[in-house]
């Protein structure tokens, strides 16, 4: 008699199989990321369609087969509305989604990653700043998620002398390890220029600061530095990983 296992889980992707089968990619609370098979789950009258929705949270059982798990159950235990009211909303939902499924190998189940993700689809869902400043819900969970996964960078001191650098001519380099001071810029031949209140609004990422940042009035400067060096150093993570 085959065994169910039975966790919670976000729903981060679903792709299509055969005619009405669909496999979904979910992050458990208990098994880490897992690829569960939803048998005939696109047919109207499924017992799982009520529960696999993208971007729900929700209690799933499944069974381990010789090759494949597959889904026996889904309970939504949380939709996030906020989330779907608005494009914004929904579309950096789908990008967090994919950083997650990009980033998180293995079925390895991690506390932290799960908290990171109630955190941020709670915030997406629930917080309400300025159109500009939502992009900063996204950023947060990149800096967090590439940090807990052990890519960690220098931002208090410049990570070639160590130095405490000046708030001002600083650089960044993922490469030569995070913050570069104006003397040491010539050594670090991929270096570019961050705001200032680029650097600030990232060490409070990685304090989980939201208190401070939801009162943060957030410059288009900054957030275009922010942008440019999150991209960055996603890139390096994933040229590090193909």
């Amino acid at each position: 008699m085959a065994l169910h296992y039975r966790t919670q889980g976000f729903i981060l992707k679903k792709e299509d199989r055969g005619e009405t089968d669909r496999v979904f990619t979910i992050y458990t609370k208990d098994y880490g990321k897992l690829d569960l098979l939803a048998r005939a789950e696109r047919k109207i009258g499924s017992k799982l369609r009520g529960g696999l929705e993208l971007f729900y949270l929700s209690e799933v059982e499944f069974i381990q087969g010789k090759i494949q798990k597959t889904l026996t159950d889904a309970i939504l235990l949380e939709s996030f509305p906020g989330l779907r009211q608005n494009l914004a909303r929904l579309s950096l939902a789908y990008k967090i989604s994919q950083l997650a499924d990009d980033l998180i190998k293995g079925q390895e189940a991690d506390e932290k990653i799960w908290q990171q993700l109630e955190d941020v689809f709670g915030k997406l869902g629930s917080w309400q700043p300025k159109k500009l400043e939502l992009a900063i819900v996204y950023y947060f969970f990149l800096w967090n998620l590439l940090s807990l996964l052990g890519y960690q960078l220098e931002l208090f001191q410049c990570s070639l002398c160590q130095k405490k650098p000046v708030p001002k001519n600083l650089f960044f380099s993922p490469k030569e390890g995070g913050l570069i001071c104006q003397d040491c810029q010539n050594k670090a031949r991929t270096a570019k220029p961050i705001e200032a209140d680029a650097v600030k609004i990232i060490r409070l990422f990685l304090k989980n600061d939201w208190q401070t940042l939801a009162k943060l009035k957030v410059e288009e400067k900054a957030l275009k530095s922010l942008s440019t060096v999150s991209q960055q150093y996603l890139s390096e993570v994933l040229r590090q990983i193909e």
